[in-house]
């Protein structure tokens, strides 16, 4: 063989060897990623990276809903707290923004709301540009350490570009601390007959109301809660705003708790009742849970939307919100939803149903007017390759039990369904999936039907490794997080024979990542 052929052959080796190690380095990228990304929800709101939690300074301006959340952006735990900023048009679709605001040396970013200064009230408006005003908790973790009880204070920004930029208000804080451990989460709104500004606080356990006139000189109003709802734990993240029902103005609170949760952990209850520009009455000594899972907490709702109420959760649960399994983020939100008022057996009571908006986005994979048992139902293939994606609809007879049964080709198994002898809906993530990285994650939770008609209704959201549960039209709700190890394909249900269904629909829903 002479020298060139020699040289030509050594080469030809040598480009398969490279090409082929290139295409072995592209396939191990390319499964480290699919890993990382292995239970990323596909139309729900989670960052490209790192940590999340609380949503905070949720605003409507100018045709854009803004979310503000608790954002950790150098690793996938908790951290000093800072605000990201995310950006849709129809809630589904959404743009992940630069840091909105950092840690400074009055503390770390904690929770808090933002609104629109229409009359500029604040005078921080300028050559006619409207300001909206960001109203957030500072946290001082040196004073924290010190073992202070004034390390939560209350202080102010400002943006004049439509929430783009931000500036800190030069005379923070606005609310110092009287000498509370836990102060913080101020959602604002502007309550029109008084012509003033309403602050709803969190203040360890009970709500603390404040008044203003410009946003930045505070006056207590009152407290309420100390002696109702539950107190399993920490008060947190609260939301005062009136709704509509039958001609009459009801008002609704809403109050996180971390622990005390019906199912443990975290969980937001609320109050329905009266609120006259200083105190706040409830209407009833029930406790009422706005969601009985495990994996919706500290939601508020929009501000600037009108009479319209459109809430949105942090998808975890404190129990083990820094364990769960997911790699390259964690945390999520849950799905939009729309909140309207409900009236059963002489209650009050909140009924929360995804936004409309969804609606455009669903594709019809299945339809039946009636279905009726024998021992089961295989759906399995129209869901079999909807990659997780999907909801389901369906009426059914609460005299009877049904239960819904989400499985992988690996065995993982969700059950949801209903108990007709214990009047409970429930979802069981026992045989869920991957589940040992927190010793409570793997039980039942159950929830109560408050809905009193034998025509029952089940609507169920998944995606990819969330069960979002809306049931007899969102008087009662079930929020889920599981982590199955294969994209759940085969959906069956069953029941007895005396079992009917009707307006059974199948819909897949797109990816929007």
């Amino acid at each position: 063989m002479n020298m060139n052929r020699k040289t030509l052959m050594i080469a030809f080796f040598s480009v398969i060897t490279l090409g082929s190690s290139f295409l072995n380095v592209v396939k191990a990228q390319q499964q480290a990623a699919a890993g990382a990304e292995q239970y990323r929800p596909q139309f729900h709101f989670s960052p490209k990276e790192h940590w999340m939690n609380d949503p905070n300074g949720m605003v409507y301006y100018k045709g854009v809903y803004h979310l503000f959340y608790q954002y950790y952006p150098k690793g996938t735990v908790w951290g000093p707290m800072h605000w990201g900023h995310a950006t849709t048009k129809d809630l589904f679709n959404w743009q992940e923004k630069p840091i909105a605001l950092f840690p400074d040396s009055l503390g770390y970013i904690f929770s808090g709301s933002i609104v629109v200064d229409k009359k500029n009230t604040s005078g921080l408006g300028k050559d006619g540009k409207v300001p909206l005003v960001a109203i957030f908790t500072h946290h001082d973790p040196k004073l924290e350490e010190k073992k202070l009880n004034t390390f939560q204070t209350q202080s102010i920004a400002y943006s004049l570009d439509e929430g783009n930029t931000w500036n800190k208000y030069s005379g923070n804080p606005v609310i110092k601390n009287p000498g509370v451990t836990d102060f913080r989460d101020p959602k604002v709104m502007w309550y029109e007959s008084g012509e003033k500004w309403i602050m709803t606080l969190a203040t360890k356990d009970r709500i603390t109301f404040y008044s203003s006139k410009n946003l930045k000189e505070w006056k207590k109003e009152s407290e309420f809660g100390n002696d109702l709802g539950a107190h399993g734990g920490v008060w947190e993240c609260p939301d005062l705003f009136p709704m509509e029902h039958n001609g009459k103005t009801i008002w609704v609170l809403l109050v996180s708790i971390n622990p005390g949760g019906p199912n443990g952990g975290s969980a937001t209850q609320y109050f329905t009742g009266s609120f006259d520009g200083s105190k706040f009455i409830a209407d009833s000594k029930i406790e009422k849970w706005l969601d009985y899972g495990t994996d919706n907490y500290a939601g508020v709702t929009w501000s600037n939307t009108g009479k319209r109420k459109i809430f949105i959760g942090w998808m975890n649960n404190w129990q083990y919100a820094n364990q769960v399994p997911t790699k390259a983020w964690r945390g999520a939100t849950t799905i939009p939803r729309d909140l309207y008022l409900a009236q059963t057996s002489g209650q009050y009571y909140l009924r929360s149903v995804p936004v409309k908006e969804m609606d455009q986005h669903l594709s019809s994979v299945y339809k039946k007017a009636t279905l009726t048992f024998g021992n089961e139902i295989d759906l399995s293939g129209y869901t079999k390759d909807l990659n997780g994606q999907l909801k389901l609809d369906f009426n059914f007879n609460a005299t009877s039990s049904m239960e819904i049964v989400l499985s992988n080709k690996a065995g993982d198994k969700l059950l949801v369904g209903y108990d007709s002898k214990s009047k409970m809906y429930y979802i069981d993530r026992t045989h869920s999936g991957a589940t040992d990285f927190e010793k409570d994650f793997a039980k039942k939770h159950s929830a109560p039907r408050i809905a009193v008609s034998e025509n029952a209704k089940i609507s169920l959201i998944l995606d990819v490794a969330s069960a979002e549960l809306f049931a007899d039209d969102g008087l009662t709700v079930m929020t889920d997080v599981f982590f199955p190890s294969t994209p759940i394909d085969s959906v069956k249900l069953s029941g007895n024979e005396n079992q009917k269904l009707t307006n059974l629909s199948i819909s897949s829903i797109p990816t929007f990542k």
